[in-house]
C-alpha cells in the first residue's frame, strides 16, 4: 500500500490516504510510480498531492495532518513547536536556540525526570529554556 498526503495552498497536509499499489503501478514497466499515484488521487479527490512513506523511506518522515511539505528540502516538516525554534535544513527537524536538552544523570533517569522547553523563560532572558521536571512521588 502507498500513502499520499493532500496539501493545501500553503503546502500544509490536510489529509493522508492509502492507495492500493495496483493504482500506482505502471502496467508497461510493472514499477510503482508516484506520478501515477498523484494522478489517481487528483482524479479521486482533486487537489495537490505528494507521496509519503509510512516507514520514513522518502521525504524524511511520514506526513501527518498539520505537517508542511518543504519543497526545498523535499521533506515533510512537523509544525514549529515554539516561536524561538528554527528549522535545521540538514535534518528537517526543529531545534531549540539552546541546542538539545541536557543529558539526564543516572539519578534523574531513576527519578523519571525529563527536560521540557519553557518558551516564556527563554523569551525573558534568552538563556533559560530547558527546565528539569520530576514527577511528584518519583
Amino acid at each position: 500500500m502507498a500513502h499520499f498526503a493532500k496539501l493545501d495552498e500553503n503546502n500544509v497536509v490536510t489529509q493522508v490516504i492509502v492507495v492500493d499499489n495496483k493504482d500506482i503501478t505502471d502496467p508497461h514497466t510493472n514499477q510503482e510510480d508516484e506520478i501515477l499515484g498523484i494522478a489517481f488521487c487528483k482524479k479521486l479527490l482533486g487537489g495537490n498531492w505528494k507521496q509519503t512513506s509510512y516507514n520514513n523511506s522518502m521525504r524524511v518522515r511520514y506526513a501527518g495532518i498539520g505537517y508542511s511539505y518543504n519543497a526545498a528540502l523535499d521533506a515533510f516538516v512537523p509544525p514549529q513547536p515554539y516561536a524561538s525554534w528554527t528549522l535545521d535544513n540538514e535534518t528537517a527537524d526543529w531545534v531549540s536556540p539552546l541546542g538539545a536538552a541536557p543529558e539526564l544523570t543516572e539519578a534523574e533517569v531513576e527519578a523519571m525526570s525529563f527536560y521540557r522547553w519553557d518558551e516564556e523563560a527563554y523569551q525573558a532572558d534568552n538563556t533559560t529554556g530547558w527546565v528539569l521536571e520530576t514527577p511528584e512521588g518519583a
